[in-house]
């Protein structure tokens, strides 16, 4: 399973030990139901906004596109992480393959990434058809929303593939074991037996860039939605985009807060068990409160509900 390497004692890791989400026996045949039933909500959830957005004309919008798109990527979220955390639940620590650890960590950090970056774009819409409504129809036009869509993706991806180059390319020390449910950056670093402050600074530049990047952004246009909320005439109208905006702020504060405790920082993170449970808030619960908080309290996304409900 392992061969010598010839600059000293070390081995290479072919295999990784994931302790999962707990070892406690007494509790992981209730977690397993509950993680269970998060997926599979999650799933119908997030499946539901995707076939309303496209079967309905009147959601053929610049927010209904972003919200589609942050269904698409919470569904490939959760299908990355669930899967282990379940089985690790159900049988206790699993052996992963080096292959398939490393494979696992790209699509995370590429989907980790594109989220950042399409939260922003969705505070910049919610910024310019508040603060700029004359010129929405020009600054979020089709060929606009594609372009911001796509250079999410395409970011996460290029951003994934350096940092996981970086670190498939390190030694790891046994015992190979994983104090987590999934192969994240840290619990890795955290094994590795040779040099890392090259791939911890690339790990931190590129979360200076895509975190601190896209949570300004956000911040940017928050403030300016707050700036014109107030000097807003009506009680109602101040209301009416309060309401919407701060349950969007929630998403974004519970997202980022986690993110950005977890990989903004150029060091290894040895709290585990704390990174464990910030995990779970934005990988497993965030996926399933997002499609609530976004889409199911709109009234034109219910209204479009109700109208496929008399349909079928």
């Amino acid at each position: 399973m392992e061969r010598s390497l010839e600059s000293g004692n070390m081995t290479k890791v072919q295999e990784f030990v994931l302790l999962g989400l707990s070892t406690r026996l007494d509790i992981r045949d209730v977690l397993f139901a509950v993680f269970l039933t998060l997926y599979l909500l999650a799933l119908l959830e997030n499946t539901l906004i995707i076939y309303l957005i496209c079967s309905h004309n009147e959601l053929r919008k610049p927010m209904y596109f972003f919200l589609g798109n942050l269904s698409c990527l919470e569904m490939c979220y959760l299908s990355v992480t669930m899967p282990r955390l379940l089985v690790g639940l159900r049988t206790g620590p699993c052996h992963v393959s080096f292959t398939a650890c490393m494979t696992q960590l790209f699509f995370f950090i590429s989907l980790i990434c594109t989220e950042c970056t399409l939260l922003a774009s969705m505070a910049y819409d919610c910024y310019v058809a508040i603060c700029c409504p004359l010129h929405y129809p020009l600054l979020m036009r089709p060929q606009v929303c594609l372009g911001l869509a796509l250079s999410s993706w395409l970011g996460g991806l290029l951003v994934s593939v350096i940092k996981t180059a970086c670190i498939a390319s390190l030694f790891y020390c046994s015992p190979n074991v994983l104090n987590h449910f999934f192969c994240d950056v840290s619990p890795l670093l955290n094994l590795s037996c040779t040099h890392v402050a090259l791939t911890e600074l690339v790990d931190f530049i590129s979360a200076i860039i895509i975190l601190w990047g896209s949570l300004l952004v956000a911040i940017a246009s928050y403030v300016a939605i707050g700036r014109a909320v107030l000097r807003m005439p009506s009680a109602a109208a101040r209301h009416k985009v309060l309401s919407t905006c701060a349950s969007h702020l929630v998403v974004v504060g519970i997202f980022y807060s986690a993110t950005l405790f977890i990989y903004a920082r150029p060091s290894r993170i040895e709290a585990m068990d704390l990174n464990k449970v910030l995990s779970v808030i934005y990988t497993e619960v965030m996926p399933m409160c997002n499609p609530v908080i976004y889409c199911l309290r709109n009234r034109e996304v219910q209204a479009a509900f109700r109208r496929t409900l008399y349909w079928s």
